[in-house]
């Protein structure tokens, strides 16, 4: 039978506690990793892709105002790309812009 006397029993209960603890953890860290990108929009996923180049003259991204593109990020909680895009197919027009990428 399984009778190993109280030592043995009560070994095999801390282990089986720690096994357990050890399972939540694992959970609970998988669990952050996959929230990771839904919990701050864009921030976590932006720390891996490389900055648009801002040109030396006027701050000027790729044709479009950094401050409109950053306005645009804000309101409509979209990525950078996101935002230029949207200006650029409604030539800088910001409210155009913003309700492209909500509505």
């Amino acid at each position: 039978g399984f009778g190993g006397g109280a030592a043995a029993g009560g070994g095999d209960a801390t282990q089986a506690a720690r096994a357990q603890a050890a399972m939540a953890q694992q959970r609970a860290a998988m669990a952050a990793q996959a929230s990771k990108g839904t919990a701050v929009p864009g921030v976590q996923d932006e720390e891996d892709v490389p900055e648009l180049v801002v040109e030396e003259g006027g701050g000027v991204e790729d044709g479009v105002e950094a401050k409109d593109i950053d306005l645009v990020m804000g309101q409509a909680s979209c990525t950078r790309v996101e935002a230029v895009a949207a200006l650029r197919e409604n030539d800088g027009d910001l409210v155009n812009a913003i309700m492209s990428l909500t509505t």
